[in-house]
C-alpha cells in the first residue's frame, strides 16, 4: 500500500520564442541577431499545494523581473522563478549581458511564465510525489581547474495522479548549458532540451522540467577559446547536445525513487551582498581598453575591451551599494528544494549539500530569483580569472561580489531548508 502523503499538483510549458531578428546573447563573439529557431524556448511550470517554480529557457531573469512576477502570480513568495541559462536565446535582463533586453520579448517572457502557472494550476489534481537520485552521467567538468570539484548528483522528482498517470518529471544537475557556442544563431534551449524530449517521451503525458544546479565554474569540457569564437568545433555541434541530453535522460529514467510522506512547506530569507572594486584609476584602464579593442585581431575581443571601456566611464562610477536579493528553500513532503541566486559554484553546491539531511537527496538550484551574475566560492579568489575578476563588467555591476558571498547564501539556504519544515 503507498502510505505517501496526497498533494494537489499541476505542470504546464509554455511557448516563450520570439521571432527571428532579435540579439543573441551569452558570447561576446556574437554581433549577429538570431536567425530562426532550432528548439522552442519554453516557461514550465510546476504547482505542489500552494508552492510553485516556474523555469525559463533563457541565460536569466532580472529580479525586478522575477519579483513582477511572484506579484502578478499570487504565490508572493511561495513561487520561485529559475532560468535554464542558456546562451542559444535572447537578452533577457536589462542593462546585463552586454546588452539590453528588448521590451517586447521581455513581456512576453514575463506573460509566458504567468501562463504556464496559470495553466499548472489548472491541472492541478490529487498527487503522490517520489524521489531519488540519478548516477552522476559524466558530462560536467570543472573549466577552472581539472582536479576542481563538480556536483555529480542528479536529483529527481517525479509526480503522479492517483491514478499512476504521470504529471511532471522535474530534476536539476549542475552543468552549465553552453554545447552550443558563439557560432549558432539559432534559439535553443541547448543540452537540456534533448534531456527533456527523452524524458517527456518515456514518461507520456508528463511535463519535464529541468532546473540548474551549481554550474558557475562547470560546462561541458570544451576549450575556453572555442567560447571566444564563431568557428563550431565537433564538440559543440546539435549532435552533441543531443548526445548529452541523452545521457542526461538516461540518468534521470534510471534513478529509483522513493515515496514522499511530508507535508509541504516554504520558508524564503532575505540577503544582501556586498560588492568590492579593485579595478584602480578607471580613466587610465578605458584609455587602455580602447587601445586593445582597435588592436585585437578577434572580434570578440575587440567586442569585450569596448565593453569595459564603457563600463569603466559608467557604471563603474556607480555607488557600491550592496545587491539585495533572496534564497528560498522548499520543502516538499520531506525534499528540500534549495533555491540561490546567480551563479554559483559547485563548491557551494557541495556545502549545503553538507549542511542538509543526505536522504532524500535534496535539490540546489541555481540562477533563481535573479542573477545579477558570478558569485564564487571564497577558495576561488585567490586564483582570480574571468568568474571572479572581470564578469562583474559583463553583468553591469559597478565591482564584484566580496569574498564570502556565496557563503552567506549557502548558510542562508541551509537555514531555510532547516526551518522551513511541511505544515
Amino acid at each position: 500500500m503507498d502510505e505517501s502523503r496526497v498533494v494537489s499538483a499541476g505542470a504546464a510549458v509554455v511557448d516563450v520564442t520570439p521571432g527571428p531578428g532579435l540579439m543573441m546573447c551569452g558570447y561576446a563573439a556574437r554581433t549577429e541577431p538570431a536567425t530562426g529557431t532550432h528548439d522552442p524556448l519554453t516557461a514550465r511550470a510546476l504547482v505542489v499545494d500552494d508552492t510553485a517554480v516556474v523555469v525559463a529557457d533563457v541565460l536569466g531573469l532580472h529580479e525586478e523581473s522575477c519579483a513582477r512576477i511572484r506579484a502578478r502570480s499570487g504565490f508572493g513568495d511561495r513561487l520561485v522563478v529559475v532560468a535554464t541559462h542558456t546562451h542559444g536565446g535572447p537578452m533577457p535582463m536589462p542593462g546585463r549581458g552586454g546588452g539590453d533586453a528588448d521590451p517586447a520579448f521581455l513581456q512576453q517572457l514575463e506573460d509566458g511564465c504567468l501562463e504556464a502557472l496559470r495553466w499548472a494550476i489548472e491541472a492541478r489534481r490529487p498527487a503522490r510525489l517520489r524521489t531519488g537520485n540519478g548516477e552522476n552521467p559524466g558530462i560536467a567538468f570543472n573549466r577552472r581547474a581539472a582536479d576542481g570539484p563538480i556536483d555529480p548528483s542528479v536529483p529527481v522528482l517525479r509526480v503522479d495522479g492517483l491514478d499512476g498517470a504521470p504529471i511532471a518529471v522535474m530534476f536539476a544537475h549542475g552543468c552549465h548549458p553552453v554545447v552550443l557556442g558563439a557560432g549558432n544563431r539559432l534559439y535553443t534551449a541547448d543540452f537540456p532540451h534533448y534531456a527533456r524530449q527523452v524524458v517527456e517521451a518515456a514518461v507520456p503525458r508528463a511535463v519535464a522540467l529541468f532546473l540548474p544546479g551549481c554550474s558557475g565554474d562547470v560546462s561541458t569540457g570544451h576549450s575556453a577559446e572555442s567560447s571566444i569564437s564563431t568557428e563550431t568545433p565537433p564538440d559543440r555541434t546539435y549532435a552533441e547536445a543531443e548526445r548529452l541530453g541523452r545521457r542526461l535522460a538516461e540518468s534521470v529514467l534510471g534513478a529509483a525513487l522513493s515515496p514522499l510522506r511530508g507535508a509541504v512547506g516554504v520558508k524564503s530569507a532575505a540577503v544582501e551582498l556586498r560588492l568590492v572594486q579593485q579595478e584602480q584609476d578607471l580613466d587610465a584602464l578605458a584609455q587602455q581598453w580602447r587601445g586593445m579593442a582597435e588592436t585585437a585581431v578577434a572580434p570578440a575581443w575587440a567586442t569585450l575591451y569596448r565593453h569595459w571601456a564603457d563600463w569603466a566611464m559608467t557604471t563603474a562610477r556607480e555607488p557600491l551599494t550592496p545587491w539585495r536579493g533572496r534564497v528560498t528553500a522548499f520543502d516538499w513532503g520531506g525534499l528540500k528544494l534549495a533555491f540561490l541566486p546567480g551563479e554559483i559554484f559547485a563548491a557551494t553546491a557541495l556545502r549545503v549539500r553538507a549542511g542538509l539531511p543526505t536522504a532524500p537527496l535534496p535539490f540546489v538550484v541555481s540562477l533563481a530569483d535573479g542573477v545579477p551574475g558570478y558569485i564564487p566560492a571564497r577558495e576561488a579568489y585567490p586564483e582570480g580569472g574571468y568568474e571572479v575578476a572581470e564578469a562583474h563588467r559583463y553583468y553591469g555591476l559597478p565591482g564584484a561580489f566580496a569574498p564570502g558571498s556565496a557563503e552567506t547564501l549557502a548558510d542562508a539556504a541551509i537555514r531555510c531548508c532547516l526551518e522551513g519544515g511541511g505544515r
